[in-house]
Parts: C-alpha cells; sequence; structure tokens
C-alpha cells in the first residue's frame, strides 16, 4: 500500500495547507475576550466540565493587547522560529461568535488586516450562531480561507448532559446545515474516553462521515486545573483511557472517516503546565508517532472503512 502524504495514513491538515498554498502556514491563536453562554448563565452556569478558565486557549497572548497587535506578535514569533511566510488568524478562546454582529465584523476585519494572513478560522458553539452571523461569516471566504470550528465533543445526548455541554446533538446538526448552505468549511471537534463504549465513539465518526464533515480535530478527555473534571479525578470518581487504548480508538475512529477528511489534531491536551491526568498526554509527540506505527502495524489508513476510498484517492493497495 502506496501513500504520497509523507507516508502519513491520515490527511494532515497540516499537509493540505501546504499543498493549496505553496509554504507551510501557522495558525495565530488569537483571544478576543469573548465568553460563553455555559458559563456566564445564559443557559446555565459553570460550563463544561473539562473546560479551565482559559477557554480552550493554549497559546501566551494576552486579550489585553487588540487584535492586530496579537496578529502582529503572532506573526514575528512564528516567522522567528519556523521562517514561517502564511498565517491564518485563529479565534480560539472561548465561544468566538458570542457577540453581536457589529462587533464581530470589527473583530475578524481586524484579524485580517496583514497580508500574510490567508485564512480565518473560528472556534465556537452551535447554540452560538444565527443566519446573520453565518452571512457575516461567508463575507470573507471568497478572499480568505475561512472556517467555522464547532465543539460538537459526541452525537449522543446522554453524554452531552454529562458533561454538562448545555446542547444537544439536534442543535449542531441545525448549525451544521445552515453552515454548509453557506458555503464555509467544518471541523467538528469531538473527544474520545467521555465514558462511552467503543461502538458507541465509533458511531460519532460513521455520523460524521455521513454528513460529510471537512474536517476534524480529535482531542483526548484530559484533566485540567480548576476544572469539575480535574475534581472527579481527584475524588477517585473518574479514570481516563490508558495510552494504548487511545491510540487504538483514534485508529480506528479515523479507519470510518473518508479521507478527504481533514485531520486538524489527533492528542489536543491544552497547557502542559495545567494538565493532571492522564500524565501520558503531556507527551504528545510521542502519541502521535504511536498512532502513526499502529496504522503502520494494521496495514491501515484514513477512510479503511469508508466505501471506494482507495479509489478516492488513488490509493496502490496491495
Amino acid at each position: 500500500m502506496c501513500f504520497d502524504r509523507d507516508n502519513k495514513r491520515y490527511n494532515q491538515f497540516s499537509r493540505l495547507l501546504k499543498d493549496k498554498f505553496g509554504a507551510k502556514v501557522y495558525k495565530i491563536t488569537l483571544d478576543a475576550g469573548f465568553s460563553c453562554p455555559n458559563r456566564d448563565g445564559t443557559i446555565s452556569r459553570g460550563g463544561c466540565i473539562f473546560c479551565d478558565d482559559g477557554g480552550s486557549f493554549s497559546q501566551a497572548h494576552s486579550n489585553l493587547l487588540s487584535i492586530e497587535q496579537q496578529v502582529e506578535e503572532g506573526i514575528k514569533n512564528l516567522s522567528q522560529r519556523f521562517k514561517a511566510e502564511k498565517f491564518m488568524s485563529y479565534f480560539q478562546a472561548y465561544s468566538n461568535t458570542y457577540k453581536p454582529v457589529t462587533e464581530l465584523e470589527k473583530i475578524y476585519t481586524s484579524a485580517l488586516n496583514n497580508k500574510k494572513i490567508i485564512g480565518l478560522s473560528i472556534g465556537t458553539r452551535p447554540d452560538c450562531i444565527d443566519d446573520e452571523k453565518l452571512s457575516l461569516i461567508a463575507n470573507f471566504k471568497d478572499d480568505y480561507y475561512t472556517w467555522i470550528e464547532y465543539g460538537l465533543q459526541s452525537i449522543h445526548d446522554k453524554t452531552l448532559r454529562k458533561i454538562n455541554r448545555g446542547h444537544d446533538f439536534d442543535c449542531f446538526l441545525k448549525a451544521y446545515e445552515k453552515t454548509k448552505k453557506k458555503g464555509i468549511n467544518v471541523c467538528v471537534h469531538v473527544i474520545l474516553g467521555l465514558w462511552e463504549t467503543h461502538d458507541e465513539m465509533m458511531q460519532t465518526a460513521q455520523k460524521l462521515a455521513e454528513l460529510g464533515v471537512d474536517g476534524v480535530k480529535i482531542h483526548m478527555l484530559c484533566a485540567l486545573k480548576d476544572t469539575k473534571l480535574a475534581q472527579l479525578y481527584q475524588q477517585g470518581e473518574i479514570d481516563f483511557m490508558s495510552e494504548d487504548d487511545y491510540v487504538n480508538t483514534v485508529c480506528d475512529f479515523l479507519e470510518y472517516l473518508p479521507f478527504e477528511v481533514s485531520i486538524h489534531r489527533l492528542a489536543g491536551n491544552g497547557l502542559k503546565k495545567n494538565l493532571i491526568a492522564p500524565t501520558w498526554l503531556g507527551k504528545k509527540l510521542d502519541c502521535l508517532n504511536k498512532i502513526d506505527r499502529e496504522f503502520i502495524k494494521r496495514n491501515s489508513y484514513q477512510g479503511k472503512k469508508y466505501p471506494s476510498t482507495s479509489l478516492q484517492i488513488g490509493l496502490n493497495v496491495k
């Protein structure tokens, strides 16, 4: 079996960007001071049990800096470290459509006010979107590579209730359908290890394949400091997947996704200094290498269990 994508057995988003823009593209993570309806009391209080005070924000930028300043600092730092030339503005912290449209337009436009920015990615919740906001975001897609990243985590409502997600799967479906009608790329976040059976996790993969999502970002459930999840772990009420179980589950999950679905992440873990458990997740590169080796061991690849994948991507299957 031959692969032409640096021998990776899955469709890396970073490689997709390099192929599309002729150079490696780096995301600049931005914090515009957004909140979340699952934390401010609009729909609930306390937020999801896994979310820390940073709202899944993994970088050191301060929202005391303007968006333009954050972009400039990000370009400067990534250029020095990696000799990067092209960038995407990525709104990551909390729910980045949770403001009036007039404010959103100013925020997004500020993030694109640099000639080295080629794309825009907006992380949010499916209950923080509407037609007016989608129309605004769609206005950018002709000039910038534009994505919305929806936190779904699981298709199972019982799981969403258990993690205090604050919305159900039907809410996601409605937001997803509206977004695709606007021609906006959609990346869906999922979490493995949410005390679901293996079959239930695979059902999420199969549903995303059926929906035809553009991208998927896979996270391992982990306890970060000052979260409800950390409290439950420290009280001995929950435990987490072992690294071997996670590696095998990721490979199983990817086998159900068609190869054209871009994989944006395989082992998100927040800031390492805030990680409480599982400790193995602190060595992210080791986990990624084990995923590569497991695919080789299986003689498998993303989409193996999806019909006609080998024809779609031109694999030389022996």
